[in-house]
């Protein structure tokens, strides 16, 4: 995996690739490259490294195909088989070099086809799963490309997400997916080829998500769509409210910045027409729930990875205080192959920015087969986790770049603050302590832009810690959640070894390792357990760790003696994390900095993990 461009039409397919894959570069990648289709002659153009010394690459090459091709596929690999180097790298092409593909995602029995090929003499040049797909494309190939990828994709087994051309087709693109997301962009006598909406929203705004073992021709005339039985489908035509410049940095350093800062905004998108004042209540029409249907859930499990499964934890917290309703958190991953207990009066959520997320997306695929209500909370409008839940709630935090998620997260637990004060008051929470709930989260954006006019105070305090090697994160109750989002925030971007912990494990082992050099990030915000964490933080202390206190606004007691303070805003226990998120999101991004390091795509890192 990771980006995936094509072209077919009018304009120079190069220029479109190239520019396309660098609009995916937030994807996380380690090499690039171009396939360019002109004069029933293919041209390869790849790299390892950065899409900018690919451009370098085509500007400068003398080929004919890419100057002139009007047809074209383009990649940014994120390594999984085989290191990153410029065989490894894609477009793959086969022995004959008639055939040339992207893929992403992973081809699981990739070895036995690869002996079975070579039982035909075809031997494979690289590490890559992939390239034995191209090959046995065109081992099958009798004059049909279509024919011979369906024929193909029969024999593998694992995740795909494909787009292949050949010299012997020249006006036609074959895309098709399993697992691993692909959006047709229609233009005007010109179709594009995406992993990703943010590579086609330039083009055009009508867009086509391919579904499972979806295979779309493309050719000069249009674009026809079948399964690999070769019917017919007909998906719908999606219209794409992203503006293109949302996916830009403008004056901001880094995507990562911009984003945080439009955290006040993408909440008020998140919450808008979704609060109830009169009836003190959340509007979750994509829920497709009555009252009734909301006040026969007996439980609540919450599937996601990452920041989205601490995303669930607090919406864990909230569903079980608000609504007493049984909730719990699982890692997708391990949800679908440890057999969970699940029955028809449970609510699965599948919390997942891009709604791609291949672990989240298993976890999905169980629970309805195991009966369960299934719900997906995503950013992604057409997402495969938004289709095939057939209900939710979407986001509305507009374009994510950023690899490590800050405004997706914000907009996640606002998401599922609303999710429980729904179910809240299905049961017993009374209409007032609904409409004080109300009242809070319509504040959030407030209390994020408090947060965010912090960013230089706290820059001052992240600089006198970029050169740590090692730190902790301490919190109780909702702000346990907080300190594994902060410490995965610093680890991810700053590559600095962070954990996070509930302040009363510390001592259970971890405590060991502090020193002079490993600072603890203590959550001391004013909620139930902070005077408990405010003696853990004592501890650290006294084995001469230096501390950082988080306190809340008008306790800043809870703070005195400590190394550094940050100061919040004050706010209930619920709403805390979310404040408290931005802090630590700005200090991760402040330390990163400091040390020099590259923000928006962490090394080893990709924004959308379409592979288990």
């Amino acid at each position: 995996m990771c980006g995936i461009v094509g072209y077919l039409g009018k304009r120079k397919a190069a220029e479109i690739l190239v520019d396309g894959l660098r609009r995916l570069e937030y994807r996380g990648y380690d090499s690039a490259g171009i396939a360019c289709l002109y004069d029933q002659k293919i041209d390869v153009i790849k790299n390892p490294g950065k899409v900018r010394t690919l451009r370098e690459r085509v500007e400068s090459s003398a080929l004919e195909s890419i100057k002139k091709a009007n047809v074209g596929i383009g990649h940014t690999r994120w390594a999984t088989h085989g290191p990153p180097n410029e065989v490894n790298a894609h477009p793959h092409q086969d022995a004959s070099g008639h055939f040339v593909m992207v893929h992403n995602g992973i081809i699981e029995n990739y070895k036995s086809i690869r002996s079975g090929l070579a039982q035909h003499g075809i031997e494979c040049i690289s590490d890559t799963d992939s390239e034995v797909l191209i090959q046995l494309i065109a081992f099958c190939y009798e004059g049909n490309l279509e024919e011979a990828i369906a024929e193909s994709l029969k024999k593998v087994k694992g995740t795909y997400g494909i787009v292949v051309m050949t010299d012997h087709e020249p006006g036609k693109l074959v895309a098709a997916r399993c697992g691993s997301p692909i959006v047709l962009g229609l233009g005007k006598n010109e179709t594009l080829v995406a992993s990703d909406a943010s590579a086609i929203i330039p083009h055009t705004r009508d867009a086509v998500y391919l579904e499972d073992f979806d295979m779309a021709v493309i050719t000069e005339t249009g674009v026809q769509m079948f399964d690999l039985q070769r019917s017919p489908v007909d998906r719908e035509v999606m219209e794409m409210d992203w503006d293109a410049c949302a996916a830009e940095k403008g004056e901001h350093a880094h995507y990562m910045l911009k984003e945080m800062f439009e955290q006040p905004d993408s909440i008020r998108n998140a919450i808008r027409g979704r609060l109830d004042f009169e009836m003190g209540t959340a509007i979750l029409s994509g829920l497709d729930f009555s009252p009734r249907d909301a006040a026969m859930i007996n439980r609540v499990l919450v599937v996601g990875c990452g920041t989205s499964m601490h995303a669930g934890m607090v919406g864990e917290y909230a569903i079980e205080e608000m609504a007493s309703i049984l909730a719990e958190v699982e890692q997708a991953a391990e949800f679908r192959y440890r057999n969970p207990i699940i029955t028809p009066s449970d609510l699965v959520l599948a919390i997942s920015q891009s709604g791609e997320t291949a672990d989240t997306l298993a976890a999905v695929r169980e629970a309805k087969h195991k009966g369960a209500v299934v719900a997906g909370i995503c950013n992604v409008v057409g997402s495969t986790i938004a289709r095939e839940t057939g209900r939710g709630v979407y986001l509305h935090a507009g374009p994510e770049i950023g690899v490590a998620s800050t405004k997706a997260f914000t907009c996640q637990v606002s998401v599922m603050l609303m999710m429980a004060l729904k179910l809240a008051r299905t049961r017993r929470m009374p209409l007032n302590e609904g409409e004080e709930l109300c009242r809070w989260i319509e504040r959030l954006p407030e209390l994020v832009e408090q947060v965010l006019a912090q960013s230089d105070a706290i820059k001052a305090v992240a600089q006198k810690y970029a050169d740590c090697e090692n730190a902790f994160f301490i919190g109780r109750g909702y702000l346990y959640p907080a300190a594994l989002e902060g410490a995965l925030k610093l680890k991810e971007i700053s590559y600095i070894h962070a954990e996070g912990y509930h302040a009363a494990e510390l001592k259970h082992g971890p405590i060991a390792l502090l020193e002079e050099k490993t600072p603890v990030v203590a959550l001391l915000n004013n909620v139930p357990g902070k005077d408990k964490t405010l003696g853990n933080a004592e501890e650290c202390r006294a084995r001469k760790a230096p501390v950082i206190a988080i306190v809340s606004e008008g306790d800043e007691e809870a703070g005195e003696g400590f190394n550094d303070v940050i100061v919040l805003p004050d706010c209930p226990p619920c709403i805390a994390p979310i404040p408290t998120v931005v802090a630590l999101q700005l200090l991760s991004y402040h330390i990163a900095v400091a040390r020099g390091c590259e923000i928006d795509q962490p090394r080893n890192l990709a924004k959308s993990v379409t592979v288990e």
